[in-house]
């Protein structure tokens, strides 16, 4: 048996681009999200961060893109449950989506902390 099997891997990867496809079709924040993607990244070009800067740059914006995708699969496990079942529904979805904010605001801190030497420099 071969350590990888290519037929198992991918399928993963197929079903890896539905789920990205759910998101960004489905949920307006995921695409919020994405935009600002691009537009950190448009400006990680633009200003030639170093690589340290790049660095952390990227992986706040993974972490925030991963952290929503968490909320997402929240709060379509807690949908399944309805808030008329048990009230932790409900605040399961709030705790998710403070999750995400404090991350975004996190994440827009540390773009203000490097990009702000590049803007106003």
């Amino acid at each position: 048996m071969p350590i990888i099997n290519l037929r198992t891997l991918i399928k993963s990867f197929k079903y890896a681009w539905h789920g990205l496809l759910y998101a960004v079709q489905r949920e307006q924040n995921f695409r919020i999200h994405l935009a600002a993607t691009v537009v950190v990244v448009a400006l990680m070009l633009f200003f030639q961060v170093t690589i340290y800067e790049a660095v952390i740059l990227s992986v706040v914006i993974m972490f925030v893109l991963i952290l929503e995708i968490v909320n997402i699969i929240f709060e379509r496990l807690t949908d399944m449950l309805q808030p008329r079942i048990h009230h932790y529904a409900k605040v399961i979805k709030d705790l998710m989506a403070t999750a995400v904010l404090v991350a975004s605001l996190s994440a827009l801190v540390v773009g203000i902390l490097i990009f702000y030497p590049y803007i106003f420099d």
